[in-house]
Formats: C-alpha cells, structure tokens, sequence
C-alpha cells in the first residue's frame, strides 16, 4: 500500500497554499489523486449559507481545473457542510482518503490554550494520518524524524510511514528522548557532576539498546537512530534534533483514549505541533 488518494483542506488562504502545494508533490511522487475540499460551517441561516456555498464551489472548481491542467494531477472537489474537523475527519472516510493535508494554523497562543488549533482538532477527530503543512514545499520529502517512546503507538507510526511507502522516499531517523527524573533529584541533591554525567551515560546506553530491540521488534530498519537526553521540554529537544539533522517531516503517533473513538494528542505531539516550524505528521493510533 502506498498513497494513493490525498484528501487537503482548504480555506482559500495563503496558509492553505502550502497543503495544496504539497499535496500537488505527494500526488506526483506517488501517483496519488487529490480531493479538494472546502468546509463550510452549517450552523449559520440559509441566507448566509446559500451565496457562500455558492461562491465557495466556484473558486474550488477554478483551483481543481488549474491543478489538473497546470500541475497534471488527477484531481476533484466540492464543499462539505458541517462542524469543520468532524466534516473533515468524516469526508476522509467517505472519499477513501489515505492521507489528509491541512495547513499551519495561526499561532494565537491565548486562543490555542483553550480551544486548540485547527490541526489538533481535526487530528483529534480523524482516523486518517494527517499532515500540517508548515514548511514552503519545495520537493519531495528527503529527510524523515520519526520521534517515538516506543510505545504501541510508536509502532503504529512507523508501520503507517512504511505502508504509506514514505520509508522508501526519505531517509528516516528515529529518535527516542527517554526519561530520566532521577538526573534533576541528583541535580537539587547537590550530587557530584561526574555522578550524574555516568548516571545520564548509564540512562543514554539503556535506552538506546531499548529502543534497538524495539525497532528489531516490528521489523523497522532506520537510516539512523538517536537517542537525547530530555530537557525541560521534550518536544523542544525533538525540534532541536530535526534542525540538526535537516528534517523536512518530523512524525509523531498519538494517542488513543480508552472508551473513546476520539484521539488523545499527548502533551508532548501536542507541543510538536504547536512550536514546529516543519511539516508534522500525525499518525492516529492502530484501529
């Protein structure tokens, strides 16, 4: 299996350019079809809703024919009705979406605290993978950060990266951050440096024979893999070790919430996804 149908969102902004833009690259690396949809919010009168979905579907239908014709992607589209991340999530599943692009939201740091970003919301409510497109496309993804703690749903990310065929079309770094609270204890105990340097050493070679035996558990084989000690933010070290290896997609797994069909980000891909200034894939956990 690899991408054959690419579902992105547009609000016809600048923002959504760019999942446009890259859905156009993934279709063409993968030979994929891209479904254009706008989301139109039916909680509104019927006068207001009617030249709205009207307008709407004309501007979609000028960007479909420029993509079939310019960009030689085979490509459809329409407007969907509905509360904007359920419509979405549901129209990923009704078309057959393999993957679902969506644009960098507007970083209102107040505003995110209390009702989360338009990414966070729609990777909440979707079963499909779903991609943020923050960084300028400008090619094929070359270079993947795959961040796991090689949990279950870690796995689940790397075996979607591999069925999604992206394994073959960048080299994948996986990076594991452990955990280790003892260092910060040692640390306002007044321990000696060299102790705590050979507890963190000790911590390092733990975790990297871990995270080997996890790969080695699912069949995953990595270009490479990196193993960083966790500072105050694990989604800070996460973006610091993208820079220093180049990453142009970083990849995190979320979580799934007992009892629920809904995703549970987790603090830390919830982090990732606010702070990050490349692209993100979120990978929802195993059905």
């Amino acid at each position: 299996m690899t991408i054959s149908k690419i579902l992105v969102a547009t609000d016809f902004s600048s923002r959504s350019d760019r999942a446009v833009r890259r859905a156009v690259l993934l279709a063409r690396e993968f030979g994929a079809a891209v479904d254009l949809v706008h989301v139109i919010d039916n909680d509104q009168p019927e006068r207001i809703l009617k030249p709205e979905r009207e307008v709407a579907a004309d501007v979609i239908r000028e960007i479909v024919g420029g993509l079939r014709s310019v960009d030689g992607v085979a490509c459809e589209g329409g407007v969907i009705e509905g509360e904007p991340f359920e419509a979405l999530a549901d129209a990923a599943v009704a078309r057959g979406a393999d993957l679902v692009i969506v644009g960098p939201h507007r970083r209102q740091a107040l505003k995110d605290i209390f009702v989360g970003t338009t990414a966070e919301r729609t990777i909440r409510a979707s079963s499909r993978p779903v991609l943020m497109a923050n960084g300028v496309p400008a090619g094929p993804y070359r270079r993947i950060l795959v961040a796991v703690d090689l949990s279950e749903e870690s796995a689940a990310a790397l075996e979607a990266i591999r069925a999604l065929g992206m394994d073959a079309s960048g080299a994948v770094s996986v990076l594991h951050v452990p955990d280790a609270p003892a260092a910060g204890l040692m640390r306002h105990g007044n321990v000696d440096g060299e102790d705590i340097d050979a507890y963190v050493l000790d911590q390092e070679k733990q975790a990297a024979r871990a995270l080997n035996e996890f790969l080695l558990r699912i069949g995953f084989d990595p270009a490479s893999t990196l193993v960083r000690n966790g500072g105050p933010s694990t989604a800070e070290v996460i973006a610091d070790v993208a820079a220093e290896v180049e990453a142009d997609l970083i990849v995190v797994g979320t979580k799934a919430r007992k009892g629920l069909a809904r995703m549970l980000l987790g603090s830390v891909a919830e982090e990732v996804l606010r702070m990050s200034e490349r692209d993100v894939l979120a990978i929802p956990p195993r059905a």
